[in-house]
């Protein structure tokens, strides 16, 4: 089983890197990106493109790591409150027991 998953992974991770050299060799076309106040060098449209794919994961796994940690600090206090509550709730119980003996 073990071996059966390394090989879907190794011809998972080749399959992607025949279809990037591809990608690449079929869009050697040199362009030139003109953003509003700058404009960048000229470079091939695959590198821009896989460029803009690599940043755009990156700049998704900055905001969802973000989110996450602020979930976690959410879920952090109001854990800290639940307990903080059944304490509560467990003195006034025993409270009620010992004033009706």
């Amino acid at each position: 089983m073990r071996f059966l998953k390394r090989l879907i992974v190794v011809l998972l991770a080749l399959s992607v890197l025949l279809v990037g050299i591809l990608f690449t060799l079929h869009n050697m076309t040199p362009v030139t990106i003109d953003l509003i106040f700058i404009t960048l060098p000229e470079a091939s449209l695959s590198l821009w493109l896989l460029g803009a794919f690599a940043l755009g994961g990156f700049v998704g796994v900055i905001l969802s790591s973000v989110m996450l940690m602020s979930l976690k600090t959410r879920l952090y206090y109001l854990n800290k409150k639940v307990t903080s509550t059944r304490q509560e709730l467990n003195k006034l119980r025993t409270t009620g027991l010992k004033e009706s003996v």
